[in-house]
């Protein structure tokens, strides 16, 4: 099972939907504890007066969305399959605070509507006049990978040849509190760039919006190849963990020689990077690595910026210095493994090729 990338859309705090060239431009955050996204022209896509009635993130898909569709050639999907861990936070804060304030009675209907987790792929379809398949799944640090599964599936079974499917998460100054009770993120204002060198608990937080057109079939437009996906529930224990990742390796690409680079989710955090710390001391000791939440920060689909950053590096052949957590010399690179866990309770693998 397979699926070949035809376009990308990417909406994140790194200019991915703007900038020229591949983080040529690499946007650095100094004293914060969070990153937002760089948000697009919103004019250039939508309609103004249906913008005004969509919130920050449905707007951020749709541009995303579109711009993923003209780069891959596409007028209208077969399908489209989204991942969210926690949907329309926003339009959710403005439900529930009218609920509160109006003591539950004569509440205004649309922020409810706006604030499943849907939204953003029923305002897509609702944009490209597209009444195919589509879903959104919501199960947290799988959200993405869910999606992902679900696209590759249509693809194999014939159900589909173009698939449209996404990832996305936002913050919001009230999300952000209530997870920063909760010990999710450094407790002082950090630069992003040197995430890696603050060794606290907590991480950074963060969010982001990538779309992906996805294909049965390789074309001339084709980035990179899904080949394998693999996801892990609450491992007992390390030794677990290691022998469900070297079983997926060994499955994929017959050992990890045949790995060149692999892209792991360093957070920041000192008690969840030592999941990261094992793999490389274990399995990756002699493969080059490389890391990315230091530019998008961690939210639970940030895997989906992990394969914007893997169809890229595979496209132009070349690992940018900023995303480097090792020496190691890179050479031709020919499958890029993602490794990715959500607080040790999500763990996900995908492998990336060349096409």
């Amino acid at each position: 099972m397979e699926a070949y990338i035809q376009g990308i859309g990417a909406v994140t705090p790194q200019k991915t939907f703007t900038g020229d060239g591949f983080l040529q431009e690499v946007m650095e955050y100094h004293n914060v504890r969070y990153l937002k996204c760089i948000e697009p022209v919103y004019n250039d896509f939508i309609d103004p007066m249906a913008s005004r009635r969509m919130s920050r993130i449905v707007k951020m898909g749709v541009c995303a969305a579109l711009k993923c569709l003209v780069e891959a050639g596409l007028e209208n999907p077969d399908a489209i399959i989204t991942g969210t861990g926690l949907g329309c936070i926003e339009d959710t804060e403005k439900f529930l605070g009218s609920l509160y304030t109006n003591e539950e009675q004569l509440l205004n209907p649309t922020p409810f509507i706006q604030s499943t987790h849907n939204t953003i792929a029923a305002a897509i379809a609702l944009k490209l006049k597209c009444n195919s398949y589509n879903n959104t799944y919501v199960h947290r640090g799988f959200s993405f990978e869910s999606a992902l599964l679900d696209s590759m599936m249509m693809l194999q079974e014939g159900a589909a040849s173009q698939v449209l499917t996404g990832g996305m998460d936002e913050l919001t100054t009230h999300s952000f509190t209530i997870t920063d009770r909760l010990g999710f993120w450094k407790k002082q204002a950090i630069h992003n760039l040197g995430l890696l060198n603050y060794k606290s608990k907590g991480s950074l937080a963060g969010e982001g919006i990538v779309f992906f057109v996805l294909s049965h079939q390789h074309t001339d437009k084709s980035l990179a190849r899904i080949s394998a996906i693999n996801t892990l529930y609450k491992p007992g224990n390390k030794a677990e963990l290691t022998d469900n990742l070297a079983s997926f390796i060994q499955q994929s690409v017959g050992g990890t020689e045949g790995i060149d680079l692999a892209i792991l989710g360093l957070n920041g955090d000192t008690d969840q990077d030592e999941n990261y710390r094992q793999i490389r001391n274990s399995l990756f000791s002699e493969i080059p690595c490389a890391y990315y939440k230091h530019l998008c920060g961690e939210y639970d689909t940030s895997s989906s910026f992990a394969l914007y950053l893997a169809a890229m590096i595979l496209k132009e052949q070349h690992v940018p210095e900023v995303l480097k957590c090792d020496n190691k010399p890179v050479g031709k690179i020919r499958n890029v493994l993602l490794y990715n866990h959500v607080r040790n309770i999500n763990h996900t693998m995908l492998l990336i090729s060349s096409c």
